[in-house]
C-alpha cells in the first residue's frame, strides 16, 4: 500500500492555511511606489563599509537607463485573446515592462501551441544550433531536462540568492524540494516556477439537485457511491433514460492519472496510486501502478463499466472529453479540483438551469482507506541562458511581480486590476468591473507574462479561499478574484479539499529522467496502458495484472526503480 507519509510541506502548508484564518498576514513590503520598487535585494544597494568605503555598486536596477533587453519564445495559449491589434510580442505587457522598469522583452519567434507545437519547435530549434532566448519557461518536464543537458543554460542558485527579493524567496522556501527536478551536480540549473497549492488535488464534484430529489445523502464509501450511481442511472431525477446518463464521467486515454475526470482515487481505496511513484511500506520509491492493490481497483473499474456506471469509451476520453457530459447535464458526478464550479461546471445551467453541483469528499475503500494524487505547487521552470548578458534584469522583473502581482495589498498599486481595459476597467462612477463587463471583453493577461502567470505564492489562494468560506467579505484583489471568477461553489470546495490533506500523495520522484527511463519508458507506458484497458473491457482477466507487472519489471522496470532510489537517496 501506499505508506502513509506526508510530506513536511504539506502538513506545515496546511496547518499554515488554517492558522492564517486567525492571524492577520502580515505585508510583502512596505512598498507602494511603482518607480522604486523595495523589490531589490539588499545587495543592489551599495552601503558604506565602517572605514568609510563604499561596495562595488550591483548590476542590479530597480530600472534600467539605458535599458536592457530580454530575449524570449512563445508558446501560445490557442484560447488566448488579443485586443487593440496587439500581438504576443508587442502588447500591454511589453509596453509596461520597458516604461517601468526599461526592459525590452524581444521575442525570437512565437507558435500557437496546439498539438505540442511549442515542444516540437523547441525540439528543432535545439536540434539545428540555434541560438536559446535568454529566458524561457518550459513546462514540459523532459524538454526542460533536455535543455539544461544541452549546457546552454546557466547555473541559477547564486543569482537567485543574490537577486530574489524576500517576497520571492519566502514563497520558493515553503517548499524547498521543489528545486530537487533542477539540480545537477548541487547545481540549480532552473528556477522553479510556483504554482498554486492544491491546484489540482481532487475532490468529487456532484448534482445536488440529484441527490435531492432521490433523497440521497453524498458518499462516504466507494458501496455508497456505487449507489448515488446507480441511481442516476436507472432511477434519474431529471427522466433522462439509462442509456443517456454517465453517472460518473472518467477517461483514460493516455493515463490512470490525470487532472480532471481522474481515476486514481478509485485505485487509492485500495491503497496505490497509479501512474506515479510512492513511497512504499520498505521506505523504498515503487512504482504505483505495479503495487498488489491496483488489482482490486482495475476489478472495481471493470464492474462500473459493466453497469454502466463509467462512460463506455472511457479508454478513449481525455480530460476535456470528461467534461462534456458534466456541462451538457448528463453526467452526475465528475472528479476535479476545487476550481472546477468555475469552469467548466458553470456552463452546465446554460443547458439545464436547474442543475447544482457541490463538492464532496473523496470516498474510502472497504478497509477504510482514501487517497488521491497530489500535485506539487510547481508548474514549470524558468531556465537562463548562460550567455545573457543581463541576467540580472529576470529578477528585475520577477520581484516587481512578486510585490506587485502575488499577492497585492488592498490599495495598492495593483488592488483592482493589472492593465486597465484588459483584465478590469472602470464604470462611469469609478467601480471596478471585470469579466464581460470590460469595453471590449476580458484578456487573460496572466498568459501574457515574460513567465507562466506572472508570479504566484503558493499559499496565497488557498488562504483567501478559506477566508470566504468562513463567511469572510471579499477585501484584498485576490479574495475578490476568486469569488468574482471562480464559481460560486469554490469557497466551499477548498474547505471540502482541506477536510482531508493527509489523503493527497504527491509524486515522489521529480529528478531527471533516468538513463534506463530514457530508453524503456514508452515501452513500459504502452504495455501499462493496454494491460489496465484489457482487463477493464474484460479482453483479458484479472491475472493478466500479474502479468504485466511481471513484464514491466523484466522490461526495464527493476533497473528503473533502482536508479529512481539512488536519486531519492540523494535528497535526503
Amino acid at each position: 500500500m501506499i505508506a502513509r507519509r506526508q510530506t513536511g510541506w504539506k502538513a506545515m502548508l496546511t496547518l499554515a492555511l488554517f492558522t492564517s484564518l486567525l492571524t492577520a498576514c502580515s505585508g510583502n513590503n512596505n512598498n507602494n511606489d511603482a518607480g522604486a520598487s523595495s523589490s531589490a535585494p539588499a545587495a543592489s544597494s551599495p552601503a558604506a563599509s565602517a572605514s568609510g568605503s563604499a561596495e562595488p555598486a550591483s548590476a542590479y536596477k530597480n530600472k534600467y537607463d539605458p535599458p536592457v533587453t530580454i530575449s524570449t519564445v512563445w508558446g501560445v495559449d490557442p484560447a488566448l485573446k488579443f485586443k487593440n491589434g496587439e500581438s504576443i510580442e508587442n502588447n500591454v505587457q511589453t509596453k509596461w515592462a520597458l516604461d517601468t522598469l526599461g526592459i525590452k522583452i524581444d521575442s525570437l519567434w512565437s507558435v500557437t501551441d496546439t498539438n505540442n507545437a511549442f515542444v516540437t519547435k523547441m525540439r528543432l530549434a535545439m536540434s539545428s544550433g540555434q541560438d536559446m532566448p535568454d529566458v524561457v519557461t518550459i513546462g514540459d518536464a523532459q524538454l526542460a531536462q533536455d535543455l539544461i543537458d544541452t549546457g546552454m543554460f546557466a547555473d541559477v542558485g547564486e543569482m537567485f540568492d543574490k537577486y530574489a527579493n524576500d517576497t520571492w524567496k519566502k514563497a520558493m522556501a515553503i517548499d524547498p524540494g521543489v528545486w530537487n527536478p533542477y539540480i545537477r551536480d548541487g547545481k540549480k540549473m532552473g528556477i522553479p516556477v510556483l504554482d498554486y497549492a492544491y491546484n489540482h488535488d481532487y475532490l468529487l464534484w456532484i448534482r445536488q439537485d440529484w441527490l435531492d430529489k432521490l433523497q440521497l445523502q453524498g458518499p462516504k464509501t466507494l458501496a455508497d457511491l456505487e449507489t448515488i450511481m446507480d441511481a442516476f442511472k436507472n432511477k434519474n431525477p431529471d427522466g433522462l433514460a439509462p442509456d443517456k446518463v454517465v453517472p460518473l464521467s472518467i477517461g483514460f486515454k493516455t493515463t490512470m492519472n490525470t487532472w480532471m475526470g481522474d481515476p486514481s482515487w478509485i485505485f487509492g481505496a485500495f491503497g496505490s496510486i497509479p501512474g506515479q511513484w510512492n513511497v512504499g511500506a520498505d521506505g523504498n520509491l515503487e512504482w504505483g501502478s505495479t503495487n498488489p492493490a491496483i488489482k482490486q481497483g482495475l476489478d472495481t473499474i471493470k464492474q462500473w463499466r459493466d453497469k454502466g456506471y463509467i462512460p463506455a469509451e472511457a479508454a478513449l476520453w481525455d480530460e476535456n472529453k470528461t467534461a462534456e457530459p458534466a456541462v451538457a447535464g448528463t453526467a452526475g458526478i465528475i472528479p476535479g479540483p476545487y476550481w472546477m464550479s468555475g469552469w467548466p461546471l458553470l456552463d452546465t445551467a446554460k443547458n439545464v438551469p436547474t442543475a447544482v453541483w457541490k463538492p464532496y469528499a473523496i470516498p474510502a475503500g472497504p478497509d477504510g482507506k482514501a487517497g488521491r494524487h497530489g500535485t506539487l505547487f510547481t508548474s514549470g521552470v524558468t531556465l537562463i541562458n548562460k550567455n545573457m548578458e543581463h541576467p540580472e534584469a529576470l529578477f528585475t522583473y520577477q520581484n516587481y511581480l512578486y510585490d506587485h502581482l502575488a499577492d497585492p495589498a488592498v490599495g495598492s498599486e495593483w488592488d483592482l486590476g493589472v492593465f486597465k481595459g484588459y483584465d478590469y476597467d472602470l464604470d462611469a462612477s469609478g467601480n471596478p468591473v471585470y469579466l464581460d463587463k470590460i469595453p471590449g471583453g476580458e484578456v487573460n493577461i496572466n498568459r501574457y507574462w515574460l513567465v507562466k502567470d506572472g508570479a504566484r505564492i503558493p499559499d496565497a489562494q488557498m488562504k483567501s479561499l478559506l477566508n470566504l468560506a468562513d463567511g469572510k467579505e471579499p477585501v484584498t484583489r485576490l479574495e475578490k478574484e476568486v469569488k468574482n471568477n471562480y464559481g460560486p461553489e469554490t469557497p466551499a470546495a477548498a474547505k471540502v479539499l482541506l477536510s482531508q490533506p493527509d489523503i493527497s500523495f504527491t509524486n515522489m520522484f521529480t529528478g531527471p529522467a533516468t538513463k534506463t527511463m530514457q530508453s524503456k519508458q514508452d515501452y513500459l507506458t504502452k504495455i501499462e496502458l493496454q494491460a489496465f484497458n484489457e482487463i477493464i473491457y474484460g479482453k483479458k482477466g484479472l491475472d493478466e495484472f500479474d502479468k504485466f507487472v511481471a513484464d514491466w519489471k523484466s522490461g526495464g522496470g527493476d533497473d528503473i526503480t533502482k536508479e529512481v532510489n539512488e536519486w531519492y537517496a540523494s535528497t535526503k
